[in-house]
């Protein structure tokens, strides 16, 4: 067996699928067979679709989800670096801190499955630390507005970390 970029996953084992339409700014699950589980809306890269390191766009193509991080902390859990920083988001906080990309609750950190177009070089996913992530109730979904990572709502993205494992397939498409 090949396994997906070390994360022990066989691609004949993958259960469940993601499509992300950045046109629909939406995040489609899918079971084993196809079926559409649940739509979530998402907020995409305000600059657009690009793969180029610091672009700050949205990469597109096939992904995984390389790690999954954030386990049991409380929603609204501030993260730096993939790190809680033992904050809680709140209002006083984001007065604190207006330009702040908040990253909250849960993240996915993806990988591209595609060498030269988003995997190695100046085009990498990973070294991007292009997320799927939790987000403050008051950023607007349905419109791009992150700088290249996805942002969903913390209540859509702790039901979506419980039913996809690490190795989950993401597809990014325009």
């Amino acid at each position: 067996k090949i396994f997906l970029y070390n994360v022990g996953v066989h691609p004949d084992d993958v259960v469940m699928r993601i499509d992300i339409s950045i046109a629909n700014q939406r995040l489609d699950l899918f079971d084993a067979s196809g079926k559409i589980i649940k739509h979530y809306l998402i907020s995409s890269a305000k600059k657009g679709t690009g793969q180029q390191y610091g672009s700050f766009c949205t990469p597109l193509g096939r992904h995984i989800i390389r790690a999954k991080i954030g386990d049991k902390q409380p929603v609204n859990t501030v993260f730096i670096k993939r790190r809680p920083t033992g904050e809680i988001y709140n209002a006083e906080l984001a007065k604190q801190f207006p330009k702040r990309d908040w990253i909250l609750t849960r993240i996915f950190w993806l990988s591209g499955c595609e060498p030269g177009f988003n995997r190695l070089g100046t085009v990498d996913t990973m070294r991007r630390y292009i997320y799927i992530h939790g987000s403050p109730d008051t950023a607007e979904m349905g419109k791009p507005g992150s700088i290249g990572c996805i942002r969903m709502r913390n209540n859509d993205i702790l039901e979506l970390f419980d039913r996809v494992d690490t190795g989950t397939v993401v597809n990014i498409v325009a």
